[in-house]
């Protein structure tokens, strides 16, 4: 595989992913915008429901987006530096993940500096907290399921029938 085919495999999906949140991080992402695809469905399935409750509801898509967004990422990111192949020999590296969860965290802390910029937007913290909770989240998960799924060898010096380290053994 070329360099640049390397690329467009590993690389470009991020590329394109950011660009896809750095969009949901304009104006048109904002709060009110975002209201007018949610309030309506919540009305029309709710008719009586409160303003707070709309609100409320709001917030949890929003927040759930964020979550969703960034576990993608983290997956994309993990994706690329691990370079994975078919039954791939090698064991789950806590490195890569800490490697692409860096960069989820970079990406989320530019992303929340971006917003600081656009007048219907504001950047904070805790949103750089809600996204890096979703890079977690979403190699947690991978980790999981690879595990589950035995994508993953047995780490050098395990035999993969060693117990499990992650229950207490019974006395």
């Amino acid at each position: 595989m070329t360099p640049f085919q390397s690329f467009l495999k590993y690389w470009f999906p991020i590329v394109a992913w950011w660009a896809l949140i750095f969009t949901a991080s304009s104006d048109a992402g904002s709060f009110n915008h975002s209201s007018r695809l949610v309030e309506p469905l919540l009305r029309w399935l709710v008719p009586d429901i409160s303003e707070a409750a709309v609100r409320t509801a709001v917030l949890v898509v929003r927040k759930g987006a964020h979550l969703t967004e960034y576990a993608t990422l983290s997956i994309l990111c993990w994706r690329a530096l691990r370079k994975p192949i078919r039954r791939d020999p090698r064991p789950w590296s806590w490195r890569q993940s800490a490697a692409a969860l860096l960069l989820v965290v970079l990406y989320a802390a530019s992303d929340e500096w971006h917003q600081t910029f656009i007048p219907s937007r504001d950047g904070c913290v805790r949103d750089v907290l809600i996204d890096s909770s979703g890079g977690v989240a979403g190699l947690l998960g991978l980790w999981w399921l690879g595990s589950r799924l035995g994508w993953w060898a047995a780490a050098p010096g395990k035999t993969g029938s060693e117990p499990r380290s992650d229950f207490c053994s019974q006395p």
